[in-house]
């Protein structure tokens, strides 16, 4: 009988953490599915979507969705900082990418201020609220993972970054590019 190397073994089975991430994102792909299958079926319910009167700031959103999309490529270098063993750098490049989150945030802050619509005006406003809300909810847990990894980072742990930012960056380009869908169906399909 051959003898095994039990370090190439293991290096050779996907981590367990990347599995539960992966399954646990195909869950998420399920639940905004759904949005969107609703938010198709009453669009073609409803003779007038979006109905009349409203106005969303369409140029405004298309550069919170640019700063979005800009996060992916900050998440992205915090992972290779970390493939790297780069502690200073994956904490910065996981900061930048908190910021742009916190500005994409503040941009749906002052959308929801502002439009002339509430979730009860009609069934575009719930659809609306519901759809972006869920996601802004998603952007706030993963800026909080962010934050968490950032604390782990920077303490006394001698743990492999590599796991962890590698999975944080999937849940955060998972959520980048259900908003890319989002703004082309509520934004500019209308």
């Amino acid at each position: 009988m051959a003898a095994v190397d039990v370090g190439t073994e293991r290096a050779s089975r996907p981590s367990t953490l990347g599995v539960g991430v992966v399954t646990f994102l195909a869950s998420e792909l399920m639940f905004f599915s759904g949005l969107f299958a609703a938010w198709f079926s009453l669009r073609e319910a409803n003779d007038a979507w979006p109905p009349d009167g409203v106005e969303l700031d369409v140029l405004q959103t298309a550069a919170a969705t640019a700063v979005l999309i800009l996060s992916s490529f900050t998440v992205h270098r915090a992972h290779r900082a970390a493939e790297a063993g780069d502690r200073s750098s994956t904490v910065r490049w996981l900061l930048v990418t908190v910021g742009l989150g916190l500005l994409f945030l503040t941009n749906q802050a002052v959308e929801y201020a502002t439009v002339d619509f509430t979730m009860s005006s009609h069934a575009y406003g719930s659809m609306f609220f519901l759809m972006t809300g869920f996601h802004g909810l998603h952007v706030l847990g993963g800026i909080g993972v962010m934050l968490a990894v950032v604390w782990v980072v920077t303490g006394r742990t001698k743990a492999s970054l590599d796991q962890t930012v590698m999975a944080t960056s999937y849940y955060w380009h998972f959520v980048d590019a259900v908003w890319v869908a989002m703004f082309a169906t509520i934004y500019l399909l209308s």
